[in-house]
């Protein structure tokens, strides 16, 4: 039986591991990233190879099947075992947080909730859980930083005000914006999310913060209360 040739065979230029060293991350492919990720290959292919493969498991998505697979599914590429799938949904969502971090720098000033939206809509709309995102704004409007509550989302979850807003108060907001996705990917608010959204905006005035709006998140779309006069 032909023998593959092993990552520690290829020439030197075409390691990833090396590659990645000396010409930087943007040099390398897809796969070739994903193989210094994954580490080794299997008895029959090298890391490059499997990573290929497995690229091509989400019919031809290439990098975006990372996002949306589970650690499961990945494990039904063969020589994905627990390790490499952990390690690679632990690559992707640690560049989301990167992505998002950059996209929302403290101080950016949000000029309307399609400003927030686009980056919003990127982030959220891969979720496979409902969450709550709070936007804190200073009084000038500019962003302070963004606060997660996994699990449930505003009407999935009992929200409560007091740990809603108790990080505002603490960061000194005068206002907030809040974001929840629907994984449904259908954007269109319930009655659970409308009667939530007014309770947590007549807690807000109560403690002199402003619900500027509330954006609900879907694959699809997104749809600002704001917009439609319910905020």
């Amino acid at each position: 039986m032909e023998r593959h040739v092993t990552t520690r065979q290829l020439p030197e230029n075409d390691r990833p591991y090396e590659k990645l060293a000396s010409l930087g991350a943007a040099a390398l492919t897809d796969a070739e990233l994903a193989a210094v990720l994954i580490r080794s290959g299997s008895r029959t292919e090298n890391s490059v190879a499997l990573a290929q493969r497995l690229l091509m498991g989400g019919e031809g998505r290439g990098p975006s099947f990372l996002l949306d697979a589970s650690v499961e599914e990945l494990q039904r590429v063969p020589g994905i075992g627990r390790v490499k799938a952990v390690t690679l949904k632990a690559a992707v969502e640690l560049g989301r947080r990167a992505t998002r971090g950059a996209q929302a720098r403290s101080g950016e000033r949000i000029r309307d909730p399609e400003s927030l939206t686009e980056g919003l809509l990127d982030e959220m709309r891969f979720l496979e859980r409902e969450e709550l995102w709070v936007v804190l704004l200073d009084v000038r409007g500019g962003l302070i930083r963004t606060l997660r509550f996994a699990g449930g989302g505003i009407a999935g979850t009992v929200v409560q005000p007091r740990d809603l807003f108790r990080d505002a108060v603490r960061s000194g907001a005068s206002a907030v914006i809040l974001a929840h996705n629907h994984p449904s990917g259908d954007p269109e608010p319930s009655e659970d999310d409308l009667r939530a959204t007014e309770r947590l905006r007549e807690a807000g005035e109560t403690l002199g913060i402003r619900l500027v709006d509330h954006i609900v998140v879907a694959a699809c779309g997104s749809v600002s209360l704001k917009r439609r006069g319910l905020v």
